[in-house]
């Protein structure tokens, strides 16, 4: 899950921060990347300074660059929160993400002063007026590259108000992150098995196509198999199969190929450990050609699922059917 943050100067974005990082969230904020790029710069940061910086790196390399950049160093496997959403286009980018939930934390404008001046950062207002006058100026810029502060939280999907105390808001925090943990997704089995064999096919090493394919039963990957040479010999990537160094034309010279098929692979790899792969369902990032499907038909597997289709494979899919073995599609990214 990643929670972006947004809100005005003094509304409790930090507060909210703190709370998140107690329950394991990992902290990102775009103004980091501003940070580091003044101090590249050998600059002060300074609010005035940050400000500045945003509006040249977005005018530079687009209106989400900050959002993309810490995107990129979120793990797919940690919870993060995001602060410091300034422009709709840093949301956009975050919307990409799977469970992303952008919070707008807002507080009544005397309160914000009221915590800002508290607080007396340099750079801050020292008077209400003066505050005002700047966060009119924030709210929503002339310029495109500038900060964007109402439109971006408009877009919000929570906002929470935050005029009381700091137990209140954790209170409210509690029951928001408890009802998304119930929203919460996760892959339906055949989305996950089929990344699975994405992924094997990355061991591949043949220089033509990568592919793979993973036999499951019970919901258990019980065999793994991607196309290269035969064990022992040289890789394709070394050499080892004539047909792809010679970069051959796609369906010529299918007899000077060297390389295994990843459904052959996976199948012969459970013979070679004992494994019987009777009754299971194989997932293969392309479609069987047809001598696997021969072993796949004769190995005792009872459904293929497929991700992209192989050109010459219409007889495959009839022997498949006659064979009774079920074959279906599931496409992934």
């Amino acid at each position: 899950m990643i929670i972006g943050l947004t809100g005005r100067n003094g509304a409790g974005k930090g507060l909210v921060a703190d709370y998140l990082k107690d329950k394991g969230y990992r902290f990102h904020s775009l103004s980091d990347v501003l940070r580091e790029e003044l101090r590249a710069e050998d600059r002060e940061i300074t609010r005035e300074n940050l400000i500045q910086k945003g509006r040249q790196v977005r005018k530079a390399h687009g209106e989400g660059y900050l959002a993309k950049q810490i995107l990129s160093r979120i793990q797919s496997d940690q919870n993060a929160v995001v602060d410091s959403f300034r422009h709709p286009q840093e949301v956009e980018v975050l919307r990409s993400a799977q469970e992303f939930h952008l919070i707008c934390v807002d507080a009544d404008a005397e309160i914000r002063y009221r915590r800002i001046h508290e607080r007396s950062r340099p750079g801050d207002p020292t008077s209400f007026e003066e505050f005002l006058v700047l966060e009119k100026r924030e709210s929503e810029s002339v310029q495109s590259e500038g900060q964007q502060l109402s439109p971006t939280a408009s877009m919000a999907d929570t906002v929470l108000l935050n005029n009381g105390t700091p137990e209140e808001l954790y209170a409210n925090l509690g029951k928001l992150l408890s009802r998304l943990m119930h929203q919460m997704q996760r892959p339906d089995w055949d989305e996950y098995f089929m990344k699975l064999a994405k992924v094997a096919a990355l061991r591949s090493n043949c220089i033509k196509r990568k592919v793979a394919a993973i036999i499951v039963r019970d919901r258990r990957v019980i065999s793994t198999g991607y196309n290269g040479t035969p064990r022992g010999t040289r890789n394709c990537f070394e050499g080892g199969c004539p047909r792809c160094n010679s970069l051959a034309d796609s369906g010529t010279k299918l007899d000077e190929c060297l390389c295994s098929h990843g459904e052959e692979n996976a199948i012969t790899q459970a013979a070679y450990h004992g494994v019987s792969v009777k009754d299971s369902s194989l997932y293969t990032t392309f479609a069987p050609c047809l001598m696997c499907t021969k072993m796949i038909i004769n190995a005792g597997i009872q459904e293929v699922i497929y991700n992209e289709d192989y050109p010459l494979n219409a007889t495959s899919f009839a022997l498949l059917h006659e064979a009774g073995v079920q074959c279906r599609r599931f496409q992934v990214d």
